[in-house]
């Protein structure tokens, strides 16, 4: 099953967006969502992280903290058991 939150984004002639990636894989709760709040200084706006876990609570967590710092979660890809790929729009 796939989710996807569409959005709008306007970047000016020049401007680049990055994807940074992030596997979270293996790790359990609240790991997956302190290593984003690590990543998240270093993003700049428009860019998208991209992060793969595997945590049962995985996506419920990473919706709470989007929620929570005003962050855009763009998709939810499910793949094999609990693992997810979460793209987040900063």
């Amino acid at each position: 099953m796939v989710v996807f939150c569409w959005f709008l984004c306007l970047a000016t002639v020049g401007e680049k967006m990055a994807v940074q990636y992030l596997d979270a894989s293996g790790l359990k709760c609240p790991q997956p969502v302190l290593k984003i709040a690590v990543l998240s200084p270093d993003m700049q706006t428009g860019d998208i992280l991209e992060v793969i876990g595997d945590c049962p609570t995985f996506e419920t967590d990473v919706r709470v903290w989007c929620s929570r710092l005003g962050r855009t979660l763009l998709s939810v890809r499910q793949e094999n058991g609990y693992r997810k790929t979460i793209q987040i729009l900063f």
